[in-house]
């Protein structure tokens, strides 16, 4: 979050001397539902919200990045554009700054550099994609000052590539909502090739966002977990596609799990993998193939506003979360059960899970108790009540990244 001190322009002035010329924004986002299942190349619902990365700068005439963070955790990053230039420590904030400055460079060979002061309300660590919403923001300023012009789809997926720079083996759909958000719209996104279809969130439907206080780090100590678990799927879908084989389940070898269930079903496909997978492949495999039903169901109910109905399906996905994938914690499991408790239709961790935040689902009507139940229950009790500002809000489905002069 941004801390109170000097704003961004302040910082700029001191550190580099003038002011900045332009504004890149980018903002977080929520999962409502997938969890997952993106880097599986299966589709996912999720929403930009109004929390973001603001990125002011100037652009350069070499080829040097100069970044610094009004937020004193965050030591100034500096490094020279190139295909090859080498990331910091795991975890280090610059390899997300690193990391489009690479990947543009490989694809679009740019060597104009640029410095600038990045901001955030987005809670770092939070399961909101901060870090995503930081590398767009970094890569569509160097795009607009090497003059690169790509389709809002093609630049997040050239960003998804890119964050696999920083070492984390993750999907698309951080990078593709955060580019592509619409206001009063959540979006189903599809993968291979990356596409989106925007749909309308009911104008009294209300998604509460509640942090546990616990940093869910993909970039650092949660990576090799988050890691494992697509280690894990890409056995399990594996094994299972060669028992379709050998029972002429499916005609040819699926290319991935859109492809195995298109051949299978969801149903035949998990009964196939009972057969063949150990503990805990099966469970991850379930939790894939259910999770990815209850996506296209829950588009569906957003789009008829079935309110109950998207609220069983949060829950349910919680529920395979925990138990199949085992990414959830004792702070989200309680979140969940206060939320639900006072009134939310449903709740779910959202994210990679590991700590970070919940997702609840309230009404125009229900959310100020759903939000009192959180604060009285949650926050109260752990001290944090002085963080209500940073842990606690309603998000508002979002426009995507832009630039703008300032």
């Amino acid at each position: 979050m941004t801390r109170e001190g000097p704003t961004p322009s302040d910082v700029f002035s001191s550190r580099f001397g003038g002011a900045a010329t332009h504004v890149a924004r980018a903002p977080g986002r929520v999962n409502l539902i997938g969890e997952h299942i993106d880097y599986n190349d299966l589709p996912v619902l999720p929403m930009a919200i109004q929390r973001e990365v603001r990125l002011v700068y100037r652009p350069r005439e070499d080829g040097v990045v100069r970044v610094a963070n009004v937020d004193p955790e965050f030591d100034p990053v500096e490094f020279e554009i190139g295909p090859s230039t080498p990331p910091g420590p795991a975890g280090n904030w610059g390899n997300y700054l690193k990391a489009p400055a690479v990947e543009l460079a490989r694809r679009s060979a740019i060597s104009r550099g640029m410095e600038g002061v990045v901001s955030s309300s987005v809670p770092v660590a939070s399961g909101l994609s901060s870090s995503t919403a930081l590398l767009n923001a970094l890569g569509l300023a160097l795009a607009v000052v090497n003059e690169v012009s790509l389709a809002p789809m093609d630049f997040a997926q050239l960003m998804a590539d890119a964050e696999r720079y920083t070492g984390t083996r993750g999907g698309g759909m951080d990078q593709a909502i955060s580019v592509g958000g619409r206001v009063g719209h959540a979006a189903r996104i599809a993968f291979a090739p990356l596409r989106m279809r925007h749909i309308v969130v009911p104008g009294d439907w209300r998604f509460i966002v509640a942090h546990t206080g616990v940093r869910a780090e993909k970039s650092r100590h949660a990576r090799e977990a988050y890691n494992q678990r697509r280690s894990e799927c890409e056995r399990a879908l594996a094994s299972v596609a060669e028992r379709g084989l050998q029972s002429h389940l499916v005609p040819t070898a699926p290319q991935g799990y859109p492809d195995l269930l298109r051949m299978m079903g969801s149903q035949a496909a998990i009964a196939a993998a009972t057969e063949v997978l150990p503990a805990p492949l099966l469970s991850r495999f379930r939790h894939v193939v259910s999770e990815a039903a209850r996506v296209d169901q829950a588009a569906d109910c957003l789009s008829r506003t079935d309110f109950s109905g998207f609220g069983a399906l949060m829950d349910d996905s919680h529920c395979s979360l925990r138990t199949d994938y085992e990414v959830s914690s004792e702070e989200l499991d309680d979140l969940v059960d206060i939320a639900r408790d006072g009134g939310a239709a449903g709740a779910r961790l959202t994210g990679a899970g590991f700590g970070g935040c919940i997702v609840a689902l309230a009404s125009s009507d229900t959310v100020d108790a759903v939000l009192a139940a959180i604060a009285e229950q949650y926050y109260q009790p752990r001290g944090m009540s002085d963080r209500l500002g940073d842990c606690l809000f309603v998000a508002a489905p979002s426009a995507g990244a832009s630039v703008d002069a300032l």
